[in-house]
C-alpha cells in the first residue's frame, strides 16, 4: 500500500540555489533505487508561484520526514515544514530558505 505526498521547493530557495532542482531530482531517483515502492509520479513547476513540485508515491511504512532529513544533508542549508491542507488532499512539505521562520 502506498500514500501520495508532495515535496515542494519555494521560489526564494530556488532563486538562491538554482541547481537544487537537479540535486533533488537526482536524490529522489537514487531513493527510488534504494527503496522499492517509492517513486516520483510527477515533477512540475507551478508557473504562477515559481514553486517546484514532486508528487511521490511513498510506501505506507516509509516516513516522509526521514526522507526530508536525508535530503537536507545533500542540499544547501534549508528548513522544511508540512503545509496545512484540506483533509482530502495529500500531505505537502515545503523546503525553504533557513532565514524564513517555520510556522
Amino acid at each position: 500500500m502506498t500514500q501520495t505526498a508532495e515535496i515542494r521547493v519555494s521560489y526564494r530557495y530556488l532563486k538562491e540555489h538554482p541547481w537544487v532542482v537537479q540535486g533533488i531530482t537526482g536524490f529522489l531517483s537514487a531513493y527510488y533505487m534504494e527503496y522499492p515502492g517509492f517513486q516520483v509520479k510527477k515533477h512540475f513547476d507551478e508557473l504562477e508561484t515559481g514553486i517546484h513540485v514532486w508528487i511521490c508515491d511513498i510506501p505506507s511504512n516509509m516516513k516522509v520526514l526521514r526522507l526530508l532529513r536525508r535530503l537536507k544533508e545533500d542540499i544547501p542549508p534549508c528548513h522544511y515544514k508540512q503545509l496545512e491542507t484540506q483533509a482530502a488532499t495529500c500531505p505537502q512539505y515545503l523546503i525553504d530558505s533557513p532565514d524564513t521562520e517555520p510556522e
